[in-house]
Formats: C-alpha cells, sequence, structure tokens
C-alpha cells in the first residue's frame, strides 16, 4: 500500500510499504516514486535498515513510526 510520509523538515513524500520474511526477520520494503528502495526491521524498539541502504536516521525514524502506526490499526481492527 501506499502512504504520506511527514518528516521533519515538513516535506511529505509518497511511499510504498510492504511486509516480507526474511529468514526469521520479519521486514518491511520500503519503495520511493523515484525507483529507489530500502529494507527496514525492528529490533526491539528501534528501526533499522540494512547496511546497503542510503536513509538517513530521520527518515528511518518517520517511516518506523508510519509502520508502527499500520501495524498498531491492524491489531485493533483484528479484535473487533
Amino acid at each position: 500500500m501506499k502512504y504520506k510520509i511527514k518528516l521533519e523538515d515538513g516535506t511529505a513524500h509518497l511511499v510504498q510499504i510492504s511486509s516480507a520474511y526474511f529468514k526469521s526477520w520479519h521486514v518491511w520494503k520500503i519503495k520511493f516514486n523515484d525507483g529507489k528502495g530500502a529494507i527496514l526491521f525492528k529490533l526491539g524498539s528501534e528501526w533499522m535498515q540494512r547496511n546497503e541502504d542510503f536513509l538517513e536516521a530521520h527518515v528511518v525514524y518517520a517511516i518506523g513510526a508510519c509502520i508502527d502506526k499500520i501495524i498498531l490499526k491492524r491489531s485493533s481492527l483484528s479484535f473487533k
């Protein structure tokens, strides 16, 4: 699905977020409109990216916060 992410500098970006599993890790694939992509995963309460990815820390945190909201919404819907 596509989501609008607002960064600390006030800019908004449209990103596509999908989830997958890599070995035993739950990962989220992020794709930007310019074709670039990244893979994020959560280690404890900290959002991380692969070493090969290019995102700055504040972008990782913003996207991670969006994913946390998505997960929270999904879990609250499943209890209804």
